[in-house]
């Protein structure tokens, strides 16, 4: 083969990878869950490509991927109480980024916005909130505090980013101030126990208070009642006899009202009649 057949068949090689090359940087392909970015030459363009196959300039255009899923990240926020006193937060911040600030994100933030949008914003609305309470307050009601810095948090990146929750996975102390809170809370439950234990005395000795006053007005209600009518005693003598006659009689009780002790059981069977007699 001499030199020209040579040059040829390298020209035409060269050609055939010119082109293979120029066929694939000529399309893209945008991943689920991903928005695509073009830039042209440095110029980053005002339209998304969605999810999908598609074509583009070839060498001058690349199609970044900016991912719009959920996504999560860890950080740590070093705060200070309203009494003086250092609080480290473990954070874990979970986010996504809406479509309609890709271009943006991309633009502004090199398509990573927690480092420089997201973790300071947060960080303040932590420091603000633990500023006005002390550290007892923030350890205590950690769901308050979390859920004002997810709104403090919400205000200050705006609607640029969607900041799904903000958890506060570990609040830390020094030891001191920890032994501090635990000895407080022992004496708070141990005086809680002692203020039970002092209302249930409280509460027996006035259940017994009631139920003797309960009882002396029924006394009282009762000989009242026998005092104005006394036809009532009688009454209920009558209802509660059983039969027989009292073998004791009061000295009070004469003439017509006395019960003779007739010593048994009166029975019209026991009776003799009179033709038993004749």
């Amino acid at each position: 083969m001499d030199n020209k057949s040579i040059g040829k068949f390298i020209g035409g090689a060269l050609l055939v990878f010119v082109l293979v090359i120029s066929s694939a940087s000529s399309s893209y392909v945008v991943e689920p869950g991903h928005r695509g970015v073009e830039v042209t030459l440095g110029k980053v363009s005002p339209v998304f490509k969605p999810e999908g196959f598609g074509f583009k300039l070839p060498f001058i255009t690349i199609v970044a991927q900016q991912l719009i899923r959920q996504q999560t990240a860890q950080m740590r926020a070093d705060c200070y109480s309203s009494d003086l006193q250092q609080v480290k937060i473990e954070v874990r911040v979970l986010y996504r980024v809406p479509e309609s600030s890709v271009v943006s994100i991309f633009r502004d933030y090199n398509g990573d916005p927690f480092e420089s949008l997201i973790k300071p914003r947060v960080a303040e609305a932590l420091n603000e909130i633990t500023a006005l309470r002390t550290a007892e307050v923030i350890v205590q009601k950690r769901e308050d505090i979390k859920s004002r810095a997810l709104d403090a948090a919400r205000r200050k990146v705006g609607p640029q980013l969607v900041i799904e929750d903000v958890v506060l996975e570990d609040i830390n102390l020094t030891k001191s101030l920890e032994n501090a809170i635990e000895a407080k809370m022992v004496q708070e439950q141990e005086a809680a126990r002692a203020r039970f234990a002092q209302q249930q005395v409280e509460v027996e000795a006035n259940t017994v208070v009631i139920k003797a006053k309960g009882e002396a007005q029924s006394i009282n209600l009762r000989g009242k009642a026998l005092r104005e009518n006394p036809s009532v005693l009688e009454l209920q003598i009558v209802e509660r006899w059983d039969g027989y006659t009292p073998l004791v009689v009061g000295p009070a009780v004469t003439g017509a009202d006395m019960i003779l002790p007739l010593g048994g059981f009166i029975s019209t069977e026991s009776t003799p009649s009179k033709e038993t007699n004749r």
